[in-house]
């Protein structure tokens, strides 16, 4: 009689290996690595937690100096600080996940080479762990649009609130495949890191973080808009602050570009999890 078995140990030479089931298997084991990066973020700081809201304010601060009282920029009849809270909040966001996702090999080579656990778990930790980041942005935001409310300004939030689960959704997995994508790279070219650094300061540039889409020529407005922050940002601020036209159409054309680019990472990054010990 032949006995059952659980577990069949084998090798894995395909482009596409990831067992979507073994990583379910270890949600455990990314609440860990997400609690341990949230355990160790502000450790041996002077103001600890506080940097959650500090940091992201003097950033807005700044912004709202710089790009709306100095340059004069356009925030299509916002209240400043609204406006770059809104958009700063998601960009920040994404930046990070990118950014953290982008050294997972070469950060995390001397775990990797000691015991086997599905690799892809530690993006995706850095990608949970962003998330408080973010909340704590959002409820910043929060009592800034309820502040301007009742000294009688207009804010426009409308029923597209209902589409923040689906835009911080895209927006992680954007950053989850762009960052893996990069941190499969880097086992190669460590010098990707560096040039990482700089161009997602140009990305953000590129997108409607700091100006309002409106400002862009109509010449080149769709190729402006296929960056895929473009329209998940415009959607974003059109559902806190109703300013602008969201641009759904090309919403859409985003969200074929970031499933795309997930899948080229996963794929990458599947392929370089084999061999990456031999070139890290």
């Amino acid at each position: 009689m032949k006995e059952k078995y659980m577990t069949h140990i084998k090798s894995r030479n395909g482009w596409f290996d990831i067992n979507i089931k073994e990583l379910f298997q270890y949600k455990d084991l990314i609440l860990l690595f997400t609690k341990r990066d949230i355990s160790v973020m502000y450790k041996q700081t002077i103001l600890g937690p506080l940097w959650l809201i500090l940091n992201p304010l003097i950033t807005v601060l700044l912004y709202s100096f710089v790009f709306g009282s100095v340059a004069g920029l356009s925030t299509d009849g916002s209240p400043h600080l609204a406006f770059y809270l809104t958009s700063n909040a998601l960009w920040s966001y994404f930046a990070t996940c990118l950014s953290q996702t982008s050294t997972t090999f070469t950060t995390n080579a001397a775990i990797f080479g000691k015991v086997y656990f599905p690799r892809l778990t530690m993006p995706i930790s850095t990608v949970v762990t962003g998330i408080l980041n973010l909340l704590v942005q959002i409820m910043m935001l929060v009592v800034a649009l309820f502040l301007y409310k009742l000294q009688g300004i207009p804010i426009g939030t409308n029923c597209n609130i209902l589409l923040v689960p689906v835009l911080i959704l895209q927006i992680a997995l954007l950053g989850l495949g762009c960052g893996i994508i990069v941190s499969a790279l880097t086992t190669k070219y460590r010098d990707l890191v560096i040039v990482v650094t700089f161009g997602v300061q140009l990305w953000m540039y590129a997108s409607p973080v700091v100006y309002s889409v409106t400002q862009i020529p109509a010449g080149i407005y769709t190729v402006y808009m296929l960056n895929p922050v473009a329209p998940i940002i415009s959607v974003w601020r059109y559902a806190f602050l109703g300013s602008g036209i969201p641009p759904y159409f090309y919403w859409g054309i985003s969200w074929i570009t970031t499933i795309l680019i997930l899948f080229i990472g996963i794929v990458l990054f599947s392929k370089v999890e084999k061999t990456f010990m031999d070139t890290v």
